[in-house]
């Protein structure tokens, strides 16, 4: 429909068993075409079994899920076509060469062979591994490996991309690469990327969803998440500490401020309308006569978020 943005990967109701383990427990779930979703829990979450799930290699005990327009429930086998997957330590056959394998796999899918060498080479110059293209993968670095897992999962042009750990064993270096690599793929399909490492989701990701026993306890857009569950707090450093605490005296009083902190020349403001403070904080301090040599809005952590909302299993 014209101006709506569909949903690329719809969840309702799954339940997911093993005996009297309860893995997933009513899952309802939505990531719309085109963005990159961030997929946050814990150990024993559910990410693992939801993964496996949407990308046919398990099947739930109960409820519904479609990817990609296909029905798993009636139409399993259509899948493959319309997903592309990269699993946490992806397998290769070690005596090929990076375009050896992906011609493999463009012949599994069907693709005619024209079709075919002009895909393997946009993939290995995208992964950047169009250098390497006649050395065998055997001597590839867990770096280079991970990239052209990722050129594997994208042979047959994807709806969906679903990407498991993608940069958790990788060093500074790899991890920078791969996580460019995702954020291009931005508007070209839609990403599911299942990762522990924060900082990843937080900079890569439009939207974020976040589990726990099962269950999704919260979704939203990267942005508004951080706003929505975190407190705004100011630091300043000023010259003079005693004339911080008579400031602060008054401070207190502000209809905006919930708490001050002061260590020494510097303090730290908690207070309950970000905009406000953001026009009044400022003034109050200099019509107070206060030298200001720091003055800083601490940015929420998603490290923070994540924290808060999986002790509390939502938002209040």
């Amino acid at each position: 429909m014209t101006g709506e943005r569909m949903s690329n990967i719809r969840v309702e109701g799954l339940v997911k068993t093993y005996g009297a383990v309860r893995a997933l427990d009513g899952l309802d779930l939505q990531v719309e075409s085109g963005s990159v979703f961030g997929f946050l829990g814990p150990n024993g979450a559910g990410k693992t079994t939801t993964m496996r799930i949407l990308t046919g290699l398990a099947r739930p005990t109960s409820g519904k899920a479609w990817v990609a327009g296909v029905d798993l429930d009636t139409n399993g086998r259509a899948l493959s076509r319309r997903i592309g997957y990269l699993p946490e330590e992806p397998s290769f056959y070690p005596w090929m060469t990076p375009g050896e394998f992906l011609d493999y796999l463009g012949r599994l899918y069907g693709l005619q062979l024209k079709i075919r060498s002009a895909r393997v080479r946009e993939l290995l110059d995208l992964v950047k591994l169009g250098d390497s293209a006649r050395r065998r993968i055997g001597g590839f670095s867990r770096g280079m490996r991970q990239r052209l897992g990722l050129a594997a999962a994208l042979v047959n042009q994807p709806e969906v991309l679903f990407l498991d750990e993608p940069a958790s064993a990788l060093d500074p270096a790899g991890r920078k690469e791969v996580l460019d690599l995702v954020e291009g793929l931005r508007g070209q399909c839609t990403v599911l990327m299942s990762t522990h490492i924060l900082a990843d989701v937080e900079r890569v990701c439009d939207v974020i969803g976040i589990m726990a026993r099962g269950k999704l306890i919260t979704q939203s857009p990267r942005q508004v998440l951080l706003d929505q569950v975190t407190t705004p707090i100011f630091e300043i450093e000023v010259e003079d500490g005693n004339a911080l605490q008579v400031w602060a005296e008054s401070g207190r009083k502000q209809a905006w401020v919930v708490s001050i902190e002061i260590l020494g020349n510097k303090a730290r403001i908690v207070v309950n309308d970000i905009t406000l403070a953001k026009h009044e904080l400022l003034a109050n301090l200099l019509q107070a006569g206060l030298v200001i040599s720091r003055y800083e809005e601490l940015k929420p952590s998603l490290e923070d978020v994540f924290l808060r909302l999986v002790a509390g299993e939502g938002l209040k």
